[in-house]
C-alpha cells in the first residue's frame, strides 16, 4: 500500500471464545461429536423462553411502526422505563437523556474505547473478558492493562494490585468492573466496590461497569449495581437483554451515563458516544420496544428467579464433579453463568496428552501443539495444549484461560446445559480428561 494500512492496535484483536470453534469444526469434519462449552448462549443450551414473552415479541412484530427508524439514542418510552428502574435503586439519579442504545454490548464496548484518547488507558480485571481487553488494547496499540482477580481468594480483586497500578500509571483514566464477572462467575462484594469508588475519587477517574449479568445471581449472592455505589464519581453502566431475557440474537444493549454534570471532560465523552450512534442513525428497534412490556411484567421476576435457581443448582453439580480433582483450584460461582477452573502450579507439562483413537485426528492435534520433529511448540500455552486434547479426545469445547489476558493456566466452562443428564456426562468427561491428561 502507498502508506501503512493496518493500525498497530489491530494485532490485539482476538476472541478465543470463537477462535476455538475453528479447531472444533475441523474435528467435526473428522467425526468428533462436539459439546459446546465455549460460549454463553442459553438458547443453544436448550433454554426455552416462556410463551408469554414470545407472545409480546410477536405482537410487536405485527405493528407497522415496529419497522421504522427509532430515535438515535433509542425509544424514549423504553429509556424512561429504564431510568425509572435505575432511580428506584436509591443511588445516582438519571433521566432518559442519560441512556443510549447500541447494537448489543459488543457495539457499545467498541464505541467506548474508540473515543478514549489513544494515550489514555482503562484498567480491567484479569482474567479478562476478551471483548473488553481486545478493544482497549487495540485502541491503545498496546497489550491490555489489568488488575488481578485472585483464584485463591474467591476470585475477588486484588485491591492493592489495582491501587498500585493506578497510582504509578498516570495514563489510567478509568477502571472497568465486570459484575457479576465473566469469566470467573465472581460477584463483587459491596466493600470491594466501595473501595474501587474511593480509588476512582482519589485519582479522578471514571468507572465503567459491564452489568450484562447484574440480575443473574444465585446461591445467596446479591450483585450491587454501579448506580447504587458510585456516589459522585462519573461512570457508565453497560446493560442489555442478551443474557438476562435471554435474547442474545437481539443485539440490544445500552449505556447509562452517571454524574455527567460532575466532570466536563466526561460529559464530552458521553456526548461523543451519542453522536457516534447518531451518525449510524439508530440501533435495532424491535427489541427496544419489548423491554418495558417484558421487564415490567410481574411474571418476569418470577421467571428470572426460577432461572437463576436452576443455574445455581447446576453450579453445585459441577462443583461436586470438578472440585474432587486435587490439582485444580476450584471456586464455586455466584453470578453470571461461567466458571473458571485453574490448574495448580506445576500440574501442566508440555509432554502431556490424551489418548486419541483416530490416527488422523491424533496427527491433526499433534500438528497444533508440536513441531515437525514431535517436540512441543514453545509458543502454545500449556492450558491451550490441554484444551486441544480435551476437544479431540472427549469432544468437549472449553476456552483456555491464558486467552483471557491471564498468566494463570486453566479453562472456562458455562453453567448453561439444562439437560441434567447431559450436564453430568459433559463434566464427568472433563474431569476424566483432566485426570488422564495429568497422569500421562
Amino acid at each position: 500500500m502507498r502508506q501503512k494500512l493496518l493500525s498497530e492496535g489491530a494485532k490485539e484483536l482476538s476472541y478465543e471464545i470463537r477462535e476455538i470453534v475453528k479447531k472444533a469444526d475441523l474435528l467435526k469434519k473428522l467425526g468428533v461429536n462436539i459439546t459446546w462449552e465455549n460460549i454463553g448462549d442459553p438458547i443453544q443450551k436448550h433454554h426455552k423462553l416462556p410463551q408469554w414473552i414470545k407472545d409480546i415479541i410477536s405482537d410487536m412484530m405485527k405493528q407497522d411502526d415496529t419497522y421504522s427508524y427509532c430515535p438515535s439514542k433509542g425509544m424514549l418510552e423504553t429509556r424512561e422505563f429504564l431510568a425509572r428502574q435505575t432511580n428506584a435503586m436509591g443511588g445516582v439519579q438519571i433521566t432518559a437523556d442519560d441512556i443510549c442504545f447500541f447494537n448489543g454490548l459488543g457495539d457499545a464496548i467498541s464505541k467506548a474505547y474508540q473515543f478514549i484518547s489513544r494515550t489514555s488507558r482503562v484498567i480491567g480485571p484479569s482474567p479478562a473478558y476478551s471483548t473488553h481487553s481486545s478493544a482497549e488494547a487495540a485502541h491503545a496499540a498496546h497489550e491490555p492493562l489489568t488488575y488481578k482477580l485472585d483464584p485463591n481468594n474467591k476470585w475477588y480483586p486484588d485491591l492493592d494490585d489495582l491501587y498500585n497500578k493506578v497510582k504509578y500509571n498516570p495514563n489510567v483514566v478509568g477502571i472497568l468492573i465486570i459484575n457479576p464477572d465473566n469469566p470467573t462467575g465472581m460477584v463483587y462484594p459491596l466493600e470491594t466496590l466501595k473501595r474501587i469508588v474511593e480509588i476512582a475519587k482519589e485519582f479522578n477517574l471514571f468507572l465503567l461497569a459491564d452489568e450484562i449479568y447484574i440480575n443473574i445471581t444465585y446461591n445467596g449472592a446479591r450483585a450491587y449495581s454501579l448506580a447504587e455505589i458510585i456516589e459522585d464519581v462519573p461512570g457508565i453502566s453497560m446493560k442489555g437483554i442478551s443474557k438476562e431475557l435471554p435474547w442474545p440474537g437481539s443485539r440490544c444493549g445500552w449505556m447509562e451515563y452517571y454524574n455527567r454534570d460532575k466532570d466536563e471532560d466526561f460529559n464530552r465523552f458521553c456526548q461523543a458516544l451519542d453522536n457516534a450512534k447518531m451518525i449510524e442513525v439508530c440501533s435495532t428497534k424491535l427489541p427496544q420496544l419489548t423491554i418495558p412490556k417484558i421487564f415490567g411484567d410481574p411474571r418476569f421476576k418470577v421467571y428470572r428467579e426460577e432461572t437463576n435457581r436452576n443455574i445455581g443448582k447446576r453450579s453445585k453439580i459441577i462443583s461436586d464433579i470438578l472440585s474432587t480433582v486435587p490439582q485444580l483450584t476450584f471456586n464455586e460461582t455466584f453470578g453470571a453463568f461461567y466458571n473458571t477452573i485453574i490448574f495448580r502450579d506445576g500440574s501442566l507439562k508440555p509432554t502431556q496428552k490424551l489418548a486419541i483413537g483416530n490416527e488422523q485426528i491424533s496427527k491433526l492435534v499433534s500438528s497444533w501443539v508440536n513441531n515437525a520433529d514431535g517436540s512441543p511448540k514453545t509458543d502454545i500455552a500449556l492450558d491451550k495444549r490441554f484444551v486441544y486434547h480435551l476437544l479431540a479426545a472427549k469432544g468437549v469445547c472449553v476456552v483456555p484461560i491464558s486467552s483471557f489476558c491471564s498468566e494463570l493456566q486453566g479453562f472456562r466452562v458455562t453453567l448453561l446445559e439444562e439437560d441434567e443428564e447431559t450436564l453430568v456426562k459433559t463434566f464427568t468427561a472433563i474431569r476424566d480428561g483432566i485426570v488422564e491428561y495429568l497422569e500421562s
